[in-house]
């Protein structure tokens, strides 16, 4: 089972915290955050009564990965990863990703070899990486003012598949009907 963050939408508050989180943590120490720098990789969506970021799940069967005509989405370090340097920015992990939680970002490009052009734009597909590589986990989980968002690995789907399971048997000896 691959790692991923999951939201509980009645906890939300709508606030953008796990945004700013997000752009915070994979900004290198010299950029400044500007309106077309501020790329989060997670996005908080307002809808009637309900508030809640969407992240990428993560999935074990990921459709994005199997989308994918150059293979630049990836299994490690139990997650879904996005290779840059193959990404083609085609899209088509966006149309395939169920949760919406695929984004195509511009980013300045490499300047071709033998050619001096040193402003041209590159698309790629960007989504949560769970921030691999940082100590403290997703940057999202942590700065959550409401505690709305949590990492979920093998040990905390095996504890509330257990507690499920301990109120389901719980029910049944109490007589609830289906």
């Amino acid at each position: 089972m691959n790692r991923f963050v999951i939201a509980e939408p009645n906890k939300c508050i709508g606030c953008r915290t796990c945004e700013v989180a997000c752009v915070m943590a994979h900004q290198s120490g010299e950029e400044e955050m500007t309106l077309q720098s501020f790329q989060p990789r997670l996005t908080v969506v307002r809808n009637g009564k309900v508030t809640t970021p969407i992240l990428c799940r993560h999935c074990d069967d990921a459709p994005c990965a199997k989308a994918c005509p150059v293979n630049a989405i990836v299994f490690s370090h139990d997650s879904v990863q996005v290779m840059q340097e193959l990404c083609l920015g085609c899209k088509t992990c966006v149309v395939a990703c169920p949760y919406g939680a695929m984004n195509i970002v511009q980013v300045p490009a490499e300047p071709m070899p033998g050619t001096f052009v040193s402003h041209r734009m590159k698309s790629e597909a960007q989504k949560c990486d769970l921030c691999i590589g940082r100590a403290e986990g997703p940057a999202c989980v942590t700065v959550c003012p409401t505690k709305a968002l949590h990492l979920v690995d093998r040990k905390v789907m095996a504890s509330t598949l257990r507690k499920r399971q301990e109120q389901a048997a719980l029910d049944l000896a109490s007589g609830a009907k289906f």
